[in-house]
Parts: C-alpha cells; sequence; structure tokens
C-alpha cells in the first residue's frame, strides 16, 4: 500500500448492517467470533439467546468468509492464507463501529480471538470457549496433535484452505456425541479452513514476533470467563487451565469452568444451550 492510500476495510456489507442495527438499538452489543471449519451463522441460535436477552448480537465472519456453508464448500479456496493477526484486526475494526463497548464471545480459535481483542481492551467481558492456545501456553496433549494432524501434516497446507473429512470431525469435534448427531452436524456446519492460524498457533513459544499471543495483563481487559468441555480432544483441560493461569495474572475478573461429558462441538451440538446460558449468565453479571 502506497502512502495515503486508504486502508480499505474487511467489513462485508451484511456485517456492516448488524453493526448499524446494534448501534440504533441503543442495546449492549455481543459480538460472536467462531473459529476453524465454521462460520458466522453457527452462532444463529446463540444470537436469538442473547437477543430474547435484550442484548444486540452482532455474528460476525472472518474476513470474505462466505454466507452458507454450500457457498463456503464450491469456493473453498477463499478461506486459505487468512492469519490470526489479519482475523484479530478484523475483529477490532468491527468492535470499532460500535458505539458502546461491546461484550464478545468466542469458540476455538475464536476463543484466542476473544482473548486477543481482550487483551487490547476492546470487550466489556468476554467468554472464551474452548480456546486455541497462544504463546507461552505450553502444554501439547497427544489429542491436539492429533486433532491438527490433518493440517499440520504438510507444510504445504499453510497456504491452503483445508476440509476435514468425515472421521477427522468425528474425532476432534464430535467424540462425545451420537454417530447419529455428528454425521449430522458435519453435514450442517462444516467448511474448509485456512491452515495458517494452526501453524501459527503451533510455533508460537519458538516465535517472540508470533501473532498467537495474548496480552494477558492489560488493566482493561475486563472480565473473561474461560471454558472448557471435558472431553474435548482440540483444546483439552490441559491447555485451558494453562491459558487460564495465566490470564489469572490480569487484576480483572478471571473465571473457570469445565463443562461435563461435552467435546469441541459443545457449542453447536445439542447441548448449546447449557453452554449458551453459561455465557449469558456471565455476561449479564458485567455488562
Amino acid at each position: 500500500m502506497k502512502k495515503g492510500e486508504p486502508i480499505m476495510s474487511t467489513i462485508d456489507e451484511h456485517t456492516s448492517g448488524q453493526i448499524a442495527q446494534a448501534n440504533a438499538s441503543g442495546r449492549k452489543p455481543v459480538v460472536f467470533i467462531h473459529g476453524l471449519w465454521l462460520l458466522a451463522s453457527s452462532w444463529d441460535r446463540w444470537g436469538v439467546v442473547f437477543d430474547e436477552a435484550g442484548y444486540a448480537p452482532v455474528l460476525a465472519g472472518w474476513p470474505d468468509d462466505p454466507d452458507t456453508v454450500e457457498e463456503a464448500n464450491d469456493q473453498p479456496e477463499v478461506f486459505a492464507g487468512k492469519t490470526v493477526g489479519q482475523v484479530a484486526d478484523h475483529y477490532a475494526e468491527v468492535i470499532g463501529g460500535l458505539e458502546k463497548k461491546p461484550a464478545v464471545i468466542g469458540h476455538s480459535f475464536g476463543g484466542l480471538l476473544t482473548e486477543i481483542v481482550a487483551g487490547r481492551g476492546l470487550s466489556a467481558a468476554s467468554v472464551a470457549i474452548d480456546a486455541a492456545p497462544f504463546r507461552g501456553v505450553l502444554p501439547l496433549p497427544i489429542s491436539s496433535l492429533r486433532s491438527a494432524k490433518p493440517v499440520l501434516g504438510n507444510p504445504a497446507n499453510r497456504h491452503r484452505a483445508v476440509p476435514l473429512t468425515y472421521d477427522q470431525f468425528r474425532f476432534a469435534f464430535a467424540n462425545a456425541v451420537s454417530e447419529e448427531e455428528a454425521r449430522e452436524l458435519y453435514d450442517t456446519f462444516v467448511v474448509p479452513a485456512s491452515g495458517v492460524p494452526l501453524f501459527q498457533a503451533a510455533a508460537a513459544n519458538l516465535n517472540p514476533w508470533s501473532e498467537a499471543k495474548v496480552d494477558t495483563q492489560n488493566p482493561d481487559r475486563g472480565p473473561m470467563l474461560m471454558v472448557s468441555g471435558e472431553k474435548d480432544n482440540i483444546a483439552p483441560r490441559a491447555i485451558s487451565q494453562a491459558a487460564y493461569k495465566k490470564q489469572l495474572k490480569n487484576p480483572g475478573i478471571t473465571e473457570f469452568v469445565e463443562v461435563p461429558g461435552r467435546g469441541h462441538a459443545l457449542t453447536i451440538d445439542s447441548g448449546w444451550r447449557e453452554v449458551a446460558n453459561l455465557a449469558l449468565d456471565f455476561v449479564q453479571r458485567f455488562v
């Protein structure tokens, strides 16, 4: 970009409309951040719950995300190359368009992005659900390595959009639900994902300049709830607990909840409402 050229916005028309609607409502906004292999539509039911509770939900996708699962599977190349830093800046721009400081709720890599924007002082309260690890989080459980193998197993995937097979999704996301439900979740929600973030997270502790890092000590971080699924294979308790210990260094309120019997699909599976209620109860205490 040449000096003096305007910075191009990463916010699409649909998200701009949600931001405008949230501002016009006068309600406190809640920004939802999805992770890899999902779209913003994975939060649709959560948006209804928070809307009925008096909040203005903003379900913003990552930059250039297609609107539907069908479109995403038809044009997987649009996911390639999106880095943690680029997506974090995108959500910072979304939040910057809001007239009121929002609560932020994220899942998986969306949980990591939630911690990043909270560490920038951009959220009134935040909920990080089964969040991906950041620099300084050291545990590497075997189940996490196996879940990431479809991407990390081939260095060329760093520059690609990587789909999951059903069996890979079953192990990584849907190990705690029935076979029938796992199939339904796979068909309903799963899309390809950028390979870059997984490589960034895997190398974060070797790279002082990693984009997968969180300012855990910013006094403007705000209250934070960290949620872990007991049976999560992608981000098991060892990862969530290590991140929680890092976040405890913050002067703000930091809480941790483990949800019994739940895997990484806990925000989209048949028990999603239990997790949504946990997040809503926390947000209502502070926002």
